[in-house]
């Protein structure tokens, strides 16, 4: 059974950062690309960055660019997710997920990920 699991969101002032992780198992997690994910109330779910198997691949939506920084240690199976600069636009649930090798994980669209985690809330105040 595949587990996704998503920590270290919290309540942050515009302008701080946060780093957030997603430990996985249940599947090999070096020989799967991730993402990170985020979805605000009454706005669909955004990608916000890919990373592929070896972590040497990686894509980040226009909005985050140059802001966040996608890691991933497959040794321990955790995914990693830099915030700096948070604005109170940033402020919504963070989800993690896991896709396969074949799909099109680059585009950064959810149908292409497989398996996600609960999500982390991050708040960001003015």
């Amino acid at each position: 059974q595949v587990q996704v699991v998503e920590s270290g969101g919290g309540l942050v002032q515009a302008g701080g950062s946060l780093r957030l992780s997603c430990t996985v198992s249940g599947l090999t997690f070096a020989a799967v690309p991730m993402g990170w994910f985020r979805q605000a109330p009454g706005k669909e779910r955004e990608g916000v960055s890919a990373i592929d198997w070896s972590g040497t691949i990686i894509y980040y939506g226009a909005s985050v660019k140059g802001r966040f920084t996608i890691s991933r240690d497959n040794a321990k199976n955790t995914l990693y997710l830099q915030l700096n600069s948070l604005e109170p636009e940033d402020t919504a649930m963070y989800y993690c997920a896991a896709a396969s090798r074949t799909s099109e994980w680059y585009t950064l669209r959810s149908r292409d990920y497989n398996y996600w985690g609960q999500g982390t809330q991050v708040t960001v105040s003015s």
